[in-house]
């Protein structure tokens, strides 16, 4: 029986050198190296200790792999809900962005998108400010952003299978807009989708939403409310975001991982992926 709190240290996103894998070793005191396929290693009974420092770390770092420590024993199946933010998380861009360089003002959005996401000012007053720069565009062009520029994240659709094969209810938590997320949604076959839905008058963009905002707060309520009507636990949550609004959200989860994120998300995450693609969250749980 694997004891309680034993665990394991993955390494993945790509080869690691031997003298690395042999350091990486003495400094967890691991007892064998199990390879797994494509470019992943699992360190059994590795333990975080003050030898694995931030000198190995930065070497893991420097050689673009990306590692966590793991409990042993742990399968996806373990799971029964897994949420997924969004804009540069589920998908490779920031949808306001795109729909903003059709007015001709995604650098000015952008910025304000990069400020909001590395918690630097209010979610809400980020969203106000970004939409204001869109009043007046066209409505068509949400379809044209979405067929010419949104696009899956690599690894996206493989995590996306395992979990539901694995049994997991799915969810879209997104600071976005309901045009997008209703589409992955339906296209994807997620159970659940919840953001903000764009105010449209005659044909244009208003500027503004209909009803509250979706900032941070509401993705976490939405959270906790899924696990009340689903009788979830909370360390049966997996939850997957990229910037400051989702770290309410990740914190209702007993696995929260930082996708390709800021430093004060990766900060606060369970597990961090910065070089892998989503699939690399299938690679922290044993085979079934």
């Amino acid at each position: 029986m694997t004891p309680h709190d034993a665990t394991d240290l993955v390494i993945q996103g790509g080869g690691i050198p031997t003298f690395l894998l042999d350091r990486c070793v003495a400094a967890t005191g691991a007892t064998a190296v199990k390879p797994l396929p494509p470019k992943v290693v699992r360190l059994i009974g590795a333990q975080a200790t003050e030898d694995f420092n931030d000198d190995i770390k930065r070497l893991l770092a420097n050689e673009k792999l990306d590692w966590a420590f793991v409990p042993q024993g742990k399968k996806l199946s373990d799971y029964r809900l897994i949420a997924f933010d969004m804009d540069s998380t589920l998908i490779t861009v920031e949808c306001i962005d795109e729909l903003a360089d059709f007015a001709g003002k995604k650098h000015s959005v952008a910025s304000v998108t990069e400020s909001a996401m590395r918690g630097e000012i209010d979610y809400k007053d980020s969203l106000s400010r970004r939409l204001s720069l869109l009043e007046g565009l066209d409505a068509r062009v949400l379809a044209q952003v979405y067929t010419e520029r949104v696009q899956l994240s690599p690894g996206a659709k493989e995590l996306l299978q395992a979990a539901q094969q694995a049994g997991l209810r799915t969810a879209i938590l997104s600071g976005g807009f309901t045009y997008f997320t209703e589409r992955l949604r339906i296209e994807l076959g997620f159970d659940f989708a919840t953001s903000n839905e764009l105010e449209i008058s005659g044909g244009k963009i208003t500027g503004r939403v209909i009803g509250k905002i979706v900032d941070a707060h509401a993705k976490a309520e939405r959270i906790v409310k899924l696990c009340k009507e689903l009788d979830i636990k909370k360390d049966q949550v997996i939850a997957i975001g990229d910037g400051a609004n989702d770290l309410l959200m990740m914190a209702e989860a007993g696995l929260s991982v930082a996708y390709h994120a800021k430093p004060a998300t990766q900060a606060k995450a369970s597990v961090a992926l910065n070089y892998s693609g989503l699939d690399g969250v299938l690679n922290l749980f044993e085979p079934t």
